[in-house]
């Protein structure tokens, strides 16, 4: 994929967060218990699987896979033809057809706003998973989790999720000319 100008340069805390996710579970896999955890609960850690490439990093996979999806969803909205931009009977039979022109950016600039936020987006999912590879990548096989961890965790979701509402409706108020 060939990313659009506008769209590389807020690549960058994207591509940093995974090469620092990376790094870190490689210098961190040798010293690994042979126990990990496989699933947190509230009451800590509830479930353990033995240690192996996959589950220990089964976050980063994670990681990777979101930054694929939502860069290539930044990328296709920034080739999406603007509401502003469609023929006025485009998007008249657009909105016959139950508003199929809802999801369309009205602008260029709202579309640029909206793939930036996507990637914002990304960046708080790869922040939220980086906590969870401090619980995931520990030395000792303990059951103990910190009670603020998911409040921890979540916080960077909710951030992202916030902006790109926000960007979303900001660009429902704005008017397409």
């Amino acid at each position: 994929m060939v990313f659009s100008s506008p769209v590389r340069p807020w690549l960058l805390p994207n591509a940093a967060l995974l090469a620092a996710l990376t790094l870190w579970g490689i210098l961190r896999y040798p010293h690994l218990p042979s126990r990990i955890p496989e699933h947190i609960g509230v009451e800590g850690v509830d479930a353990w699987t033995a240690r192996s490439i996959g589950s220990a990093f089964v976050l980063v996979f994670v990681y990777i896979g979101a930054t694929v999806l939502l860069t290539a969803c930044a990328e296709l909205t920034l080739r999406v033809t603007p509401q502003a931009e469609l023929p006025k009977e485009a998007a008249s039979f657009a909105n016959g057809l139950g508003g199929s022109s809802l999801n369309r950016p009205r602008t260029r600039a709202s579309a640029l706003r909206m793939a930036r936020a996507l990637l914002v987006l990304n960046a708080c999912t790869g922040v939220s998973l980086l906590i969870g590879c401090g619980v995931l990548w520990r030395s000792t096989a303990d059951q103990e989790v910190p009670g603020w961890l998911f409040a921890a965790m979540l916080l960077p979701l909710l951030a992202g999720t916030a902006v790109t509402v926000a960007v979303r409706f900001r660009d429902r108020r704005t008017p397409a000319n």
